[in-house]
């Protein structure tokens, strides 16, 4: 098969979950147990860094790949979903894995594959720690997919896990309390595994805290550890400047820029200096100089998109994937912070979320431009549209995600904000 039939392979004969939704969620790890074994069990070949949690967990964990990888470190990264190519999720020292390991990988296993039945996540994980292992890497940085007592990346024995932060998402699969969805991210803490939080949130604190003594792991709250001062906060801005310093320590400071430049990503740096400070504490030699050189530069090392990710100016046109309740709200933040006219919103959703907790939030002075994702679980534009109405948002259903976009470009004046987002398959369609 070329490469274009591998990938359409994969996506019709595996339960996809951003295409059919919780039904491709499988709620043990067996299949992914059963995929590792055929392959030697690779996950026990290379060390790790496990990073959950709501949000942020992504650029979090490219953050981390960077500066690693600057120290000197072979580092494999594993992420989901991707925006334009599934290899996107895999890749070494920022290098995609090539086409033809894809291909190679899902010849050698297509009988795997009928006898085991995976889902395409867990076809994905097997395949990245294959790599990871053959590629005999330093240390893997491995994103959670969802959840994480249940996540197929949950077989794997870190130096380190973190989480990020506890927020409303996939209610219908992890529970719909925050406590509930705090226990399951909480399922990736390991015994005598370090355990970086990112935020010490009050409702879910205990959580974290029950199951790190239950299991013996040293437990540390980043947001605890560390303060910061962003330096400039215009949203037109090529670097985001922070003076960040260790709480416990007044002669630990650092005078970081990052090509990050959503606000929300202070947040996600005191998660990452934490985690890099737990490993140089086992061994790791990072330096100061190697996290300021990476941190300007997450973008080009690793390839990350989609974070408050400005595409063009006059009109000023930005993208971001942020779609749940506490995204949305780190987006309207940095809304907040860019001069403009008037906001342009291309919007879409997903038809598996709680879309009021999201619509509520919107600002009922934008023109909106509804649009369906190119996924069977996209929210029909028409229903978006009805459904936005009721919260007082107003605007027009497009066919699809490229004429909704064409259509706020062309109606934006030089002085407007076109902002596209809601989901993430949105974003992916105009990056």
């Amino acid at each position: 098969m070329t490469y274009e039939q591998t990938i359409e392979y994969l996506y019709t004969q595996l339960p996809v979950f951003t295409r059919v939704g919780a039904s491709a969620y499988k709620e043990d790890l067996g299949n992914t147990l059963a995929l590792c074994a055929k392959l030697d069990n690779p996950q026990h070949k290379f060390k790790s860094v496990h990073v959950g949690g709501t949000n942020g967990k992504g650029s979090t964990s490219h953050m981390l790949a960077a500066i690693l990888q600057t120290a000197g470190y072979k580092t494999g990264l594993y992420t989901s979903p991707h925006l334009k190519d599934f290899r996107e999720r895999i890749r070494v020292n920022g290098k995609m894995i090539s086409e033809q390991t894809v291909i190679d990988f899902v010849n050698a296993h297509h009988s795997d594959f009928d006898e085991i039945q995976p889902s395409f996540f867990e076809m994905t994980v097997a395949l990245a720690f294959d790599v990871f292992a053959k590629e005999q890497v330093d240390i893997a940085i491995i994103e959670v997919g969802l959840g994480g007592r249940l996540d197929s990346t949950n077989v794997i024995s870190p130096l380190l896990s973190v989480i990020t932060n506890i927020g409303w998402d996939h209610m219908n699969i992890l529970g719909d309390t925050l406590q509930l969805i705090a226990g399951e991210k909480a399922g990736i803490i390991k015994h005598n595994t370090p355990i970086v939080i990112g935020e010490y949130q009050p409702e879910v604190a205990e959580v974290f805290i029950a199951k790190a003594k239950k299991e013996r792991a040293l437990l540390v709250f980043a947001s605890e550890e560390w303060s910061e001062e962003v330096k400039n906060q215009k949203s037109k801005i090529k670097s985001l400047k922070v003076a960040i310093r260790n709480k416990n320590s007044q002669l630990t400071t650092h005078n970081l820029q990052l090509d990050l430049t959503g606000s929300y990503q202070t947040k996600n740096l005191k998660t990452v200096l934490r985690a890099i400070t737990e490993l140089t504490s086992q061994g790791f030699n990072v330096t100061s100089q190697h996290i300021s050189d990476a941190l300007k530069q997450v973008k080009t090392l690793t390839g990350l998109r989609g974070r408050w990710d400005i595409l063009s100016h006059n009109p000023l046109v930005i993208c971001d994937t942020g779609h749940n309740p506490d995204g949305i709200a780190e987006v309207l933040k940095n809304i907040a912070n860019t001069p403009f006219k008037q906001l342009h919103f291309v919007i879409g959703m997903v038809n598996d979320k709680d879309h009021s907790k999201v619509l509520v939030m919107l600002p009922k002075d934008a023109i909106y431009y509804f649009c369906r994702p190119d996924i069977p679980r996209g929210l029909d534009a028409e229903s978006l549209k009805q459904k936005a109405e009721s919260f007082g948002l107003h605007g027009e259903a497009y066919a699809d995600v490229a004429t909704a976009f064409a259509g706020a470009k062309q109606a934006a004046d030089n002085d407007d904000l076109v902002f596209v987002g809601g989901s993430t398959f949105v974003v992916a369609e105009v990056v």
